[in-house]
């Protein structure tokens, strides 16, 4: 998990500052091509799949439409709500999958949760196709999540066009992190806690 997420940031934002603050690019140059960086990891990922995902497929053409963008117009700014606009798509999703019957963020949780544990992977099934208060459990961690992470989206973009580029360049990260932390607590405390406790005490009374 750690490895994406250092690529995704820490070294387009090294690279940033490498390239503008070191060798005097413009902003727009060393954006674009710090945007480059995921861009080259979703690519290596597809061919190391031999696969296109929905998710794959987004990131790839949002990076490569935020690079035409600012090159087009010349404003900076334009790789920096490009971010937005991806964490924009994915936030609403999740959202609007908490009120269906198949939360996006469940699967994820559900490995979480059970680790593989056939008793905790039957008390699962027995409880999500059971109980009302597993259900509502399970809808809130996608919700949360998505909210936090659309709220990050929206701050991020209002700042994108209102404060120095120099100052979103970090910032922009600051947020997602703090968004991340937030979503981690809030979902674990109302979403992923509850469920472990349910499932913790199903699996030991279906033994």
């Amino acid at each position: 998990m750690l490895v994406p997420l250092a690529l995704d940031i820490a070294a387009p934002l090294a690279c940033y500052y490498v390239l503008h603050g070191a060798f005097g690019l413009s902003e727009v140059a060393a954006l674009a091509v710090s945007g480059v960086i995921p861009a080259i990891r979703v690519i290596a990922g597809i061919v190391r799949e031999r696969t296109l995902n929905g998710m794959a497929a987004l990131t790839l053409v949002v990076n490569v439409a935020g690079i035409a963008l600012s090159f087009l117009t010349g404003d900076a700014r334009m790789m920096i709500a490009k971010d937005s606009g991806l964490s924009g798509v994915l936030s609403l999703a999740i959202l609007l999958s908490a009120f269906t019957r198949r939360p996006v963020m469940t699967a994820g949780m559900r490995l979480f949760v059970t680790q593989g544990n056939a008793a905790k992977e039957a008390a699962w099934e027995r409880l999500a196709e059971g109980s009302a208060r597993f259900r509502r459990a399970e809808r809130r961690f996608s919700a949360i999540w998505g909210g936090v992470l659309l709220a990050e989206c929206v701050v991020r973009l209002v700042g994108a066009f209102t404060l120095p580029v120099a100052t979103m360049i970090w910032l922009s990260n600051v947020l997602l992190l703090a968004a991340i932390a937030l979503g981690l607590v809030l979902a674990g405390a109302f979403g992923s806690g509850p469920i472990m406790g349910m499932v913790g005490i199903e699996a030991r009374s279906g033994r």
